[in-house]
C-alpha cells in the first residue's frame, strides 16, 4: 500500500495536490517535471491537449494529446477543458475530468504549464494548487538551452524569447520560486517543496481522530 493514499478499497486519507511548475521555455520546467515523475511514484502527470506540430522527440498520448483545432473548440465549448491557453499561436489545455476524479483518489497530479494556464486553475481550484516557477540564471543560459535543444528555428527561439519576458514578469504569482542554476539541487528543492506540501495540517484529515484518540489514551494513563 502506498503510504498516504489508502488500500483500494478505503477512501484516500487525503485529497491530491495539483502540483504546477511553470518557467520561460528552455528554464527547465520538462526536465526538472521528468525528473520527478522518474523518482516520485505518488505523482502522475496532467497530460495535455494541445494544437501544436508534434515534436520528432514527443510521443502522442505521453508528452500531449495532439489534436487539431475544431476539437479544441469543441472540447472547450463543451466545459471540458480545466484550462486553456494560447501560446506561440497554438493551443494548450487540460481535460477536466481525469484531473478532478485523480483527487477524489488522493493522488497527485503534475501540471507542466504556462502561466496563463496556471492563473485559470487559480481561478477554478485555488485550495487544490502549488506552484512553482522556474527561472534562468541568466537571459544568455536561457537563450544558451534554447540553441542547444535544436528542435526549433531561430525565428521560433525569438518568439519564446520574447514570450519569456512576459512569463518572468509574472513570477510573483506563484507560491515558490526556484532558480535553475544547477539542475539537481533546483530538483532537490522541488521535491522539499511537494513533501513539505503534503504534510500540511488542511491535507491531513486523518489528524484530527489521531490526535483525539491519542489524547484519550493519554488521559487514561495519566489518571
Amino acid at each position: 500500500m502506498t503510504p498516504g493514499h489508502g488500500s483500494p478499497t478505503s477512501p484516500p486519507t487525503r485529497r491530491g495536490i495539483m502540483f504546477v511548475i511553470s518557467s520561460p521555455s528552455g528554464a527547465g520546467k520538462s526536465a526538472l517535471s521528468r525528473l520527478l515523475l522518474q523518482d516520485d511514484p505518488e505523482i502522475r502527470l496532467s497530460i495535455s491537449v494541445t494544437t501544436r506540430p508534434r515534436r520528432p522527440s514527443e510521443v502522442h498520448g505521453v508528452h500531449y494529446h495532439f489534436i487539431d483545432v475544431p476539437t479544441f473548440h469543441q472540447m472547450r465549448e463543451r466545459g471540458d477543458l480545466l484550462e486553456w491557453a494560447e501560446v506561440h499561436g497554438n493551443f494548450y489545455a487540460t481535460p477536466r475530468q481525469p484531473v478532478e476524479q485523480a483527487l477524489g483518489e488522493g493522488r497527485d497530479i503534475l501540471f507542466d504549464i504556462d502561466v496563463q494556464g496556471t492563473l485559470q486553475l487559480y481561478e477554478r481550484m485555488r485550495e487544490d494548487v502549488v506552484s512553482v516557477f522556474i527561472l534562468p540564471p541568466s537571459i544568455a543560459e536561457l537563450q544558451s538551452r534554447l540553441k542547444r535543444r535544436a528542435e526549433d528555428a531561430d525565428e521560433v527561439i525569438l518568439r519564446r524569447l520574447r514570450t519569456a519576458e512576459t512569463e518572468i514578469a509574472r513570477w510573483q504569482d506563484y507560491d515558490f520560486v526556484l532558480i535553475n542554476d544547477d539542475l539537481e539541487r533546483c530538483f532537490r528543492d522541488l521535491k522539499q517543496v511537494l513533501v513539505a506540501e503534503r504534510l500540511k495540517r488542511h491535507r491531513q484529515p486523518h489528524l484530527p481522530g489521531l490526535t483525539e484518540a491519542l489524547l484519550k489514551d493519554l488521559r487514561a494513563v495519566l489518571s
